[in-house]
C-alpha cells in the first residue's frame, strides 16, 4: 500500500462505491484524463490491489434473507485434515464465507439461507458431509444492522478515507 497516492485512493473509493462506473466518469471524478485514469486502474489491478469486480445481490430479493453463522471444530488440526476440510467447504455453494479461526472453534462459516428449513437442508446435504467435523454450533442472525463492502483506504500518513 506504500505506493498508493491520493489519486489512487480516490479511484479505489469510487470503484468500491460503483464498480460499473465508466472510465470517462471515473476520470472526471478523480480529475485525470481518461487515459491516465485507465493506466492507474490497470496498475492497481496488476499489483493485486484491485482483486476483482463483482455485483452484490440483495439477499432478500433472491430469497436468501437469513444469515446463519456456523462455528466448526474439527477432530484434528493436522495439515491434511485442514486442507481436506477447506477443499470440501469451498465446494458448498451455500457457504458464503469461511474463516479459519483462533479460539474454541477452528472455522466460522457464514451461510445465506431461506430460513430455518433452508438451513436444515444445507445442514443435511452439505455440512454433515464435511470431513473431520467433530462439532457444530449454529447461530441465526435476527437482522443485519449494516454490511460494508468498501474498505477504508489509508493514506501515507495512516489517515483513513
Amino acid at each position: 500500500m506504500s505506493g498508493i497516492d491520493a489519486i489512487d485512493r480516490r479511484i479505489l473509493m469510487a470503484l468500491q462505491e460503483d464498480g460499473r462506473v465508466t472510465n470517462a466518469d471515473l476520470a472526471e471524478l478523480v480529475n485525470l484524463s481518461p487515459s491516465a485514469c485507465l493506466r492507474r486502474v490497470r496498475q492497481l489491478e496488476e499489483e493485486g490491489v484491485i482483486d476483482r469486480y463483482v455485483m452484490l445481490l440483495n439477499q432478500h430479493a433472491i430469497g436468501r434473507a437469513t444469515n446463519v453463522f456456523v462455528d466448526i471444530a474439527l477432530d484434528s488440526q493436522s495439515e491434511l485434515n485442514l486442507d481436506a476440510f477447506e477443499r470440501a467447504v469451498e465446494a458448498c455453494p451455500d457457504v458464503m464465507e469461511c474463516h479459519l479461526m483462533a479460539g474454541d472453534f477452528d472455522y466460522q462459516l457464514r451461510l445465506a439461507a431461506d430460513g430455518p428449513e433452508g438451513y436444515e437442508r444445507i445442514h443435511r446435504t452439505q455440512l454433515s458431509r464435511l470431513p473431520g467435523v467433530a462439532r457444530l454450533r449454529t447461530n441465526f442472525s435476527l437482522r443485519t444492522v449494516f454490511r460494508r463492502t468498501a474498505f477504508p483506504i489509508p493514506s501515507r500518513d495512516g489517515e483513513q478515507s
